[in-house]
């Protein structure tokens, strides 16, 4: 049996894996008293005795942390920011193209961003099979609900009486200087950043990132997602050949599950490239229980929400 510890299990990531693993019985979760949640002593021993370490904490702190580990076997699957283009990591997005391979033999797994991963799910495979080229200067729209902000922006959202201006969507962001930026382009190969345009909107989970392009065939995209994200080999990404025939694509109807939708929208000359999932889910927590499956040998899904 695999023995978990997570540091940082009371932010809003940390508290959903622990809510996921706490119910399987394959693992023995390592938890610390409050009193010791953040002493740097208790985390140590915590983290040299695990198996697998997740690591849910702000940039600084998951740094700090990975510095406390010891021996040749913990590995560490880190939530935040820090190593997520830090070349002596691998990048845990286990669709794409070999990253599944690394990731199994992996100690230090850096987990994607939410908008990021909506993003690369449906630039990556273009530039791979260069439908889109390297310089390409793209755009990117992305929604989401307010639990992507941590426990800060919930309080607000939830609290008897919220401020009027959260009662609509709200755009942040807005220098350019996102912090998913740096991992949107270097997974993709891109060689310029993506205008990037992150909307936060009043209700509590589920994304929508959507990219637009001109002048490429409906069909070529079409062709590479369908060859490119295959169910049967237990990833948790899955193209949807017929997405208009849906009717309004919502942003929050994948709130809760873990898997992600992609496709693509419109013609020959304008193309709406559309990711849909949960940010607390393919976006964080779901991803990084999918990066431990890959550890452990097992069904990438299991104990997953996947369902089409």
């Amino acid at each position: 049996m695999h023995k978990i510890f997570i540091d940082g299990s009371a932010g809003t990531t940390g508290l959903r894996i622990y809510d996921r693993l706490s119910e399987r019985k394959d693992v023995e979760l390592i938890i610390l008293d409050e009193e010791n949640r953040k002493n740097i002593h208790a985390r140590k021993e915590a983290i040299n005795k695990s198996d697998i370490a997740f690591l849910c904490l702000p940039d600084a702190a998951s740094v700090e942390a990975v510095s406390l580990v010891e021996n040749d076997n913990t590995a560490i699957i880190d939530t935040s920011t820090a190593h997520r283009t830090d070349s002596a990591w691998t990048y845990g997005f286990p669709e794409l193209t070999g990253y599944r391979e690394k990731i199994a033999l992996s100690k230090r797994i850096a987990n994607p961003g939410c908008h990021a991963s909506g993003f690369i799910s449906l630039v990556a495979p273009l530039v791979e099979n260069g439908l889109i080229k390297s310089d390409a200067e793209l755009s990117c729209f992305s929604l989401t609900g307010y639990s992507g902000g941590g426990k800060k922006m919930i309080a607000d959202y939830e609290c008897d009486f919220p401020e009027k201006k959260l009662e609509a969507p709200g755009m942040y962001g807005n220098s350019q200087k996102h912090k998913h930026l740096p991992e949107m382009a270097r997974i993709c190969g891109l060689e310029i950043a993506p205008v990037f345009c992150p909307i936060v909107a009043p209700y509590y989970s589920g994304m929508q990132v959507t990219v637009p392009l001109h002048g490429i065939k409906k069909s070529d995209v079409a062709d590479i997602y369908n060859g490119y994200y295959n169910y049967k080999d237990n990833g948790l990404v899955y193209f949807e050949p017929d997405a208009e025939s849906l009717g309004t694509l919502y942003a929050g109807e994948f709130s809760g599950r873990d898997n992600m939708q992609i496709s693509v929208c419109g013609n020959d000359e304008r193309l709406i490239l559309v990711s849909r999932f949960d940010n607390l889910g393919k976006g964080a927590s779901g991803a990084a229980i999918q990066n431990m499956n890959i550890l452990m040998g097992i069904a990438e899904n299991f104990g997953l929400e996947d369902k089409r």
